[in-house]
């Protein structure tokens, strides 16, 4: 008799052990051996850029940095060339996901999105910096839409340009808080990094 009162529960005890270890096993088919838990990236914060993308914030050890160079070219076009540190252009078609020292470009002209880069070089075309002064803005975006930030302020960089309409330029550097303060005009616009020197 006590043979048959037993039997249900050790039934029981055999289910709980199965159940158990299915359960154990399917947590690591979900794991690639030797693959570790990705960590976050940064600290997501309350300020937005103009567009309304979160700022992504990083230590200024391990922030990218972004610089700026604008020439004049022949056919009174601009080219822009950017010059990244710790920083890689993601490919097309990367996955939406903030990954340390990758991303993308996005260029402004005069506060203007004027295109998205993956690449640190493009051709302005002279209809869009007509005569004047206009600042052009490289600024720094994780793939998953967040702005790199420092101390709360977008990784990017400013260079000013003059068109005079006779494509020539009369350039000029600026950079608000540049965090390597060596904008020079060598006929060239170039504009630093404006991370947060302090």
């Amino acid at each position: 008799m006590s043979w048959t009162r037993g039997l249900p529960g050790a039934l029981a005890v055999c289910v709980l052990l199965l159940v158990a270890a299915a359960g154990c096993g399917t947590g690591n088919a979900q794991r690639q051996p030797g693959a570790e838990s990705p960590a976050p990236v940064g600290k997501i914060l309350g300020e937005t850029d103009e567009s309304g993308r979160h700022l992504r914030e990083l230590d200024k050890k391990h922030a990218p940095e972004v610089g700026t160079v604008v020439t004049p070219d022949a056919s009174g076009g601009w080219d822009v060339r950017l010059d990244v540190h710790r920083f890689r252009f993601s490919r097309a078609g990367a996955a939406a996901k903030a990954v340390a020292g990758r991303g993308l470009a996005y260029l402004f002209v005069d506060g203007g999105l004027v295109t998205r880069l993956r690449t640190p070089a493009y051709h302005l075309p002279a209809g869009l910096v007509p005569h004047g002064t206009h600042h052009i803005t490289a600024r720094l975006y994780a793939d998953d839409g967040t702005v790199w930030a420092v101390h709360g302020k977008p990784v990017e960089s400013t260079a000013d340009v003059t068109a005079s309409g006779a494509e020539t330029a009369s350039p000029s550097a600026s950079g608000a808080v540049p965090a390597t303060p060596s904008a020079t005009g060598t006929g060239t616009a170039t504009g630093t990094s404006s991370t947060d020197a302090g």
